[in-house]
């Protein structure tokens, strides 16, 4: 890939400058951005911005021999759209304000891939890394048991699902909580998404948001108005990226780019450090590496070093930030030495740092639009436990039986054996194909409409305010299906 831009143009900056991270202002300035350039009424603009409702409680657990106080919240954006979806996040420093901007970012996911939800996002300020699983269990269960208490928690009000510091186990212990609190809700498995397959979950969960960015990024290489718009060499096959963050949105990601999309893995980067290679990374046998050694550092024939910033000086065609919050910031922008930056996390990059992204010639594809494989996975989630049928057991084996009788129509004219290969050839979709195919589907449209939003805007190279436009004009839309609004 071409990168005219990368060493000539990027420019250091000239001087230090305080710069707000506050991930809350962070969203409500791009909101603005992208709301200025829209005919809607200001009151109308504010019932979008403002976060509905933020319930912070502390509750207690006990640990060994004593009670310690632990600090949950849950944050409702938007109810243009029932239930509301949003994550459940387990981490040491978490805050209200966090919380907000991320329920914010999740009604605008949710709008720009269609997926009809409004906004949320909970948490507890607990480190998972050091917390024995035994308290993780007792935790999860009464946080739980305080939003079932003040009705943040439901299969038509609000659903949780995963996010940094949980996974399909923490989702289990809120399905059964949930369930045993409410006995005779039939629907109870759709309280919550993300959770094992044996416990009404869904194949391909687990891997939805990391696929959902190789969709996205394979999109943003393949259409041509997009390779000509961002003056991008075409195609996926041979480029080179960096994925900073290698738990499950990082690794999935990186496995399916390199499986996939012929893409080639040249640094990592974890919380401890940073190793690359060139020549290129197995993502599964690094992530073999890390789940053996407890890190990634030390991976045979790759440079570690421990520094967790430095892969923003790993040169590569895309740079996949897949961690927290404010990673790219106005200190180290001019570091990034991609074409590409692929926001796989939720606000990984400062505005004043994307200032200087987009004046380096750098293309962002925005957070809101790459991060949202994982929701439209749980919307399938969702409405799988709601009708209460597995994904493709009705049209599997008709279609199966469909194709065989076409298999059998053509050996007859042809004389051609098929038969060697009629099972594989009539086997039929399983969820697992179903799903992917859904989530493919929905990236390239979201994609199409984020890209159409950018070209009406002619001189803007600025995917982010229009995927926030295209997301604000449909919450917009249903405010106004209320008759509230003129």
């Amino acid at each position: 890939m071409a990168r005219k831009t990368a060493a000539k143009t990027r420019k250091r900056p000239t001087k230090k400058a305080a710069e707000d991270v506050n991930l809350l202002h962070v969203v409500h300035s791009q909101f603005e951005r992208a709301a200025a350039g829209l005919n809607l009424a200001p009151g109308l603009v504010d019932s979008i911005r403002i976060c509905n409702n933020v319930f912070a409680f502390k509750f207690p657990v006990r640990v060994e021999d004593e009670v310690r106080i632990y600090q949950g919240f849950r944050a409702e954006h938007s109810h243009h759209r029932k239930p509301l979806k949003g994550g459940i996040r387990f981490a040491p420093h978490v805050d209200a304000d966090e919380v907000k901007a991320l329920a914010a970012l999740m009604t605008f996911k949710c709008a720009i891939v269609n997926v009809p939800f409004g906004g949320s996002k909970g948490a507890v300020a607990i480190d998972p890394r050091t917390t024995p699983v035994d308290v993780l269990e007792r935790v999860t269960r009464r946080y739980t048991f305080e939003l079932c208490h003040k009705n943040f928690i439901g299969p038509g009000v609000n659903v949780p699902a995963p996010d940094m510091g949980t996974g399909e186990r923490e989702m289990s212990w809120i399905a059964d909580t949930y369930g045993m609190m409410n006995p005779a809700d039939i629907n109870s498995f759709a309280c919550v998404t993300g959770k094992p397959v044996s416990q009404g979950g869904i194949a391909g969960r687990t891997e939805a948001t990391g696929r959902g960015v190789f969709y996205g990024i394979r999109e943003m290489l393949t259409n041509p108005t997009a390779t000509k718009k961002f003056r991008l060499d075409p195609g996926t096959d041979g480029k080179t990226f960096v994925v900073q963050g290698f738990g499950n949105v990082g690794y999935h990601g990186a496995r399916i780019m390199v499986t996939e999309g012929g893409m080639k893995c040249v640094g990592i980067g974890e919380w401890d450090g940073t190793i690359s290679n060139p020549k290129g990374l197995d993502p599964d046998r690094v992530k073999a590496w890390q789940q053996k050694k407890g890190t990634i550092l030390g991976f045979p024939r790759a440079r570690s070093v421990t520094n967790p910033k430095a892969f923003l000086d790993i040169a590569c065609d895309v740079l996949v930030p897949a961690a927290l919050e404010n990673q790219i910031t106005l200190a180290n922008a001019h570091r990034v030495k991609a074409r590409i930056l692929a926001e796989a996390a939720n606000g990984p990059t400062t505005p004043g740092a994307e200032k200087i992204l987009l004046r380096n010639g750098v293309a962002i594809i925005p957070d809101i639009y790459l991060n949202s494989g994982g929701v439209t996975v749980s919307y399938f989630e969702w409405t799988k436990n709601i009708s209460h049928m597995r994904f493709g057991r009705m049209a599997k084996r008709f279609e199966g039986t469909r194709e065989r009788r076409s298999l059998d129509a053509i050996e007859e004219a042809t004389g051609i054996n098929l038969s060697a290969d009629m099972d594989a050839l009539t086997r039929g979709p399983d969820e697992v194909d179903l799903v992917r195919s859904g989530l493919e589907g929905t990236m390239v449209e979201a994609f199409e409409e984020m890209l159409d939003d950018l070209m009406n805007a002619k001189r803007s190279r600025d995917l982010r305010v229009a995927a926030y436009r295209v997301a604000i004009a449909k919450v917009a839309a249903s405010y106004e299906a209320l008759g509230i609004f003129p």
